[in-house]
């Protein structure tokens, strides 16, 4: 492992993920939900994530949010290269990389002061000297009034498997340098598995490694390396966390996670009812923990909370604007908690649905339609919120904006989906109505390619671009060919023509094609 690592995974890359709590509309709708005033994302901002990895995250938000200067480092040059090609592809010119230690990021004086600071699965990953550049960084550099969303492994749902992980580091150390770090986790994971089969009392009074190991297996061998094999592994309780990030002038908002505020379905009554009657933030929080064994959180902080009265929440709830990034069919009708599920109500979300089909409405607006004129707005900001944590419905930016915005996302998604003729290397677009991520997988980015440039043999255009790529498609690990292969094609198209289209008009994906104008407008399916 190079010198320059610290004991960070640096031999492989690490995976292109587009992290939506990353998202500043997301960060300010889960700011909304705890009454806390966040940064006006109208106005023009500056974003600052730490740790970016391959940072294909920055770059998505950056083409969706032009108002917004972003700023990301990662002290592995390599990702850093690939985020600036995507980047330079896509001509984006408020996004700026650097291949900085926390550090170096910290004494650089060419950086603006933040209105969002975030770190996505660092802060468990490192060491205690790198953790305290973060808090004298954000310290220095978070404005007042500034939002830090975090993510961390914690306890004590990381309590059984800590054996566990240092059993496959000492592993895949004891094995040597020689060969590839691939095949020595490979191989530390053999070894645990094959230990796992000996009747050992570690794994059989800790019935939930076993499974933990399992999943690993069948993750990505990247992020498992990221996960498992660095030098530093640290699971927080949340009120260390909070300690720390205190001595930034921070305090805790809320979770990141829509799912993760909806306690009605992850705790009990009588569980509700004690954490009540906890005053103290991280104890309580803490007391939760270990209420449902939490193993990883996804919080927000703020550097000096403003709450919101009752009456100033129900006027921004009322101006946000929501939309779906599922049709109706595809709407799960129950959503699933720790401790219970809840069906959704049809008589409130039959109704919903079907006026956000028409495409992305605000809160307002919802209401004046006739079929939900008399559900109660407190039962339609919950409805939409179980939406959210359900990821088939976004809060949206607001209407100013939208059509720099759609050009900046048009060339984006093109640069995402010229990737897509070679191979699958990125799973999301970029949106200008949400400001987000809009999952696509590689098939639907090439259709929504030939879209674009006006192709009207949808199958012949997928045909023809695996060909050239030397691909084809795969059906059961197996090759499919001849007549099977064109039946596939065709059926690939036809779940894209009845699933997509409508859905990513709304969302702003569908035409003009890039470079002709677009209405500065709210986008309808």
């Amino acid at each position: 492992m190079a010198s320059w690592s610290s004991g960070y995974v640096v031999d492989v890359g690490y995976t292109y993920g587009f992290y939506r709590e990353l998202t500043p509309s997301l960060l300010g709708f889960m700011a909304l939900l705890q009454g806390v005033q966040s940064p006006d994302l109208a106005g023009p901002l500056a974003y600052c994530e730490l740790g970016c990895g391959q940072d294909f995250s920055a770059n998505l938000l950056a083409a969706a949010n032009p108002h917004i200067q972003f700023h990301a480092t990662d002290f592995n040059p390599g990702h850093i290269v690939g985020a600036r090609t995507l980047a330079q592809s896509a001509r984006l010119g408020n996004v700026h990389f650097y291949d900085d230690s926390f550090a170096e990021f910290l004494n650089r004086s060419d950086l603006p002061d933040f209105d969002f600071i975030t770190l996505h699965g660092i802060y468990s990953w490192i060491s205690p000297e790198n953790r305290q550049m973060i808090v004298r960084f954000i310290r220095e550099r978070l404005k007042p009034g500034g939002l830090v969303y975090i993510s961390y492994n914690c306890m004590p749902g990381w309590a059984s498997v800590m054996p566990l992980r240092r059993l496959l580091v000492e592993h895949a150390a004891a094995q040597g340098t020689s060969n590839s770090l691939q095949a020595r986790v490979s191989a530390s994971l053999a070894f645990a598995e094959k230990l796992a089969g000996l009747d050992t009392r570690y794994f059989a009074n800790h019935p939930i490694v076993a499974k933990r190991l399992e999943r690993i297996k069948g993750q990505n061998p990247n992020y498992v390396a990221h996960e498992y094999f660095n030098r530093d592994l640290t699971p927080f309780y949340f009120m260390d966390v909070a300690q720390e990030l205190g001595e930034a002038k921070l305090t805790f908002v809320g979770p990141g996670n829509a799912l993760d505020n909806i306690d009605d379905i992850n705790l009990t009554k009588e569980q509700r009812e004690f954490l009540s009657g906890i005053d103290n933030v991280a104890l309580r929080q803490t007391t939760r923990d270990h209420i449902v064994d939490q193993q990883f959180w996804r919080d927000i902080f703020i550097k000096g909370p403003v709450r919101l009265s009752a009456r100033q929440m129900r006027e921004k709830w009322l101006d946000v604007g929501f939309a779906l990034s599922a049709r109706n069919g595809k709407i799960p009708r129950e959503v699933q908690g720790i401790r219970y599920t809840v069906k959704l109500q049809p008589n409130i979300y039959a109704p919903l649905i079907a006026t956000l089909e028409q495409g992305p409405k605000t809160l307002r607006e919802i209401m004046s339609e006739p079929a939900l004129k008399d559900v109660h707005f407190n039962h339609l900001a919950q409805a939409i919120t179980f939406l959210i944590a359900l990821g088939v419905c976004h809060p949206c930016l607001p209407d100013y904006g939208l059509a720099e915005r759609k050009l900046q996302t048009d060339r984006f998604n093109r640069a995402v989906a010229d990737e897509a003729r070679v191979e699958r290397k990125y799973n999301y677009f970029a949106s200008p109505v949400t400001g987000g991520g809009v999952a696509a997988d590689r098939m639907p980015q090439l259709l929504w390619l030939a879209l674009q440039d006006q192709e009207t043999d949808l199958v012949r255009f997928l045909d023809k671009t695996l060909a050239e790529a030397g691909q084809g498609l795969l059906k059961d690990g197996k090759p499919v060919t001849g007549q099977d292969h064109a039946l596939e094609l065709q059926k690939l198209v036809a779940e894209f023509e009845q699933d997509l289209p409508g859905v990513w008009t709304s969302l702003g994906l569908g035409a003009p094609a890039v470079g002709q104008a677009v209405e500065p407008r709210r986008i309808r399916a």
